[in-house]
């Protein structure tokens, strides 16, 4: 499986972006997808996830109700639509997949995924 992100860039406070991630090698929709940033200095840290065969999905309590994950299981691609965006946002964004089930509150953590993509950097400023 190869992941391949796209869709970030420089927004201005209160900005929109759409992040997307295309998976080739996916042959079900199995399995999760999922989003994780890096801010400089700092750890990987978890954002959004889909399960894609049941389509439920989980945020960090910080872009809750500002970003929105969806995939298109036909596209296998996965979508973070990020609103209201924060000079807090900027980090560089990677696309995560696993092709295995996962129980919901697995989805949140790194290990979880076996394939990575390469990152987009998102920059928000104030």
């Amino acid at each position: 499986v190869q992941l391949q992100a796209s869709g970030g860039g420089l927004v201005q406070v209160g900005g929109s972006l759409r992040l997307s991630c295309t998976a080739s090698g996916l042959t079900s929709n199995n399995g999760v997808m999922g989003w994780f940033r890096q801010a400089p200095g700092k750890e990987r840290e978890f954002v959004a996830a889909i399960r894609r065969h049941l389509n439920t999905n989980s945020y960090l309590d910080s872009v809750k109700g500002r970003f929105t994950i969806s995939s298109d299981n036909a596209k296998n691609t996965v979508y973070l639509q990020m609103n209201s965006l924060k000079p807090e946002d900027t980090a560089v964004y990677y696309c995560a997949a696993t092709v295995r089930n996962k129980i919901l509150s697995a989805i949140r953590t790194a290990q979880t995924y076996d394939h990575w993509g390469q990152g987009t950097q998102v920059t928000v400023s104030s």
